[in-house]
């Protein structure tokens, strides 16, 4: 397959930080690791279900992270990241990886108490999940050169702490790839480059301005580089 004019079949060479140039919506899964899911004290879903994130909210590895408009925190949420390669409608599991472009990897940050009043209000979580800086992501690696999306190790810190935040093996989704495809296509037509997040490993929590985050996928030489900075007046 190719996004935006690059042959996605090539080398590990072939990585563009402007891939996302072409994304249209960031769909984001949510609870997709039993162990996050606790921490929050929320049920395990039975299915997928996801929220939207404007492509507004992308930035590249190294541009600063604004929190939300009158937020004092905002929270690290880890995730793998999918770029849809190819139109997928109503795509079955079984099909779904040749719908696949590449991998990156990503942070769905959260205004965590925005979200929490919202859903006791029972409103939908838009303003505390999408807001513009809300996804920093990373290069992306094509999809010929990761042999298994579901046997990934991820990590997170912050201000080059010893020990990882967050660190998480994507064997450990709930839904993999495919019958996140599957699901998300069913109801929305998935475009060449639009961004589908597969959900955070526990271990999220509140980072504020002066700190930097980092993250990477080891064996696929990704990284990720976020500083943080407070919201603009």
């Amino acid at each position: 397959p190719t996004l935006a004019g690059l042959d996605l079949t090539s080398s590990l060479r072939v990585r563009r930080m402007a891939w996302w140039s072409r994304t249209r919506v960031v769909y984001a899964i949510g609870r997709n690791y039993v162990a996050h899911a606790h921490e929050l004290n929320n049920p395990v879903p039975k299915a997928p279900f996801w929220f939207i994130k404007p492509s507004s909210s992308i930035i590249g590895s190294g541009a600063p992270h604004q929190l939300a408009p009158g937020a004092t925190d905002t929270h690290h949420e880890l995730e793998l990241g999918v770029v849809i390669g190819r139109r997928a409608t109503r795509v079955k599991a079984a099909d779904a990886m040749a719908h696949v472009g590449g991998y990156c990897l990503a942070l769905d940050m959260t205004d965590r108490g925005a979200q929490d009043a919202a859903k006791k209000a029972g409103k939908p979580w838009a303003a505390a999940k999408g807001w513009d800086t809300s996804c920093p992501v990373s290069e992306m690696v094509p999809a010929a050169a990761v042999a298994d999306p579901s046997s990934l190790d991820m990590w997170l810190r912050v201000n080059g702490e010893a020990a990882p935040r967050q660190s998480g093996s994507t064997g450990l989704m709930i839904f993999g790839v495919p019958a996140l495809v599957e699901a998300v296509s069913r109801v929305h037509t998935l475009e060449e480059g639009d961004l589908l997040l597969t959900g955070t490993p526990e271990g999220v929590g509140p980072v504020g301005p002066g700190d930097v985050i980092t993250a990477g996928i080891d064996s696929l030489g990704l990284s990720l580089t976020v500083p943080v900075v407070a919201a603009p007046s």
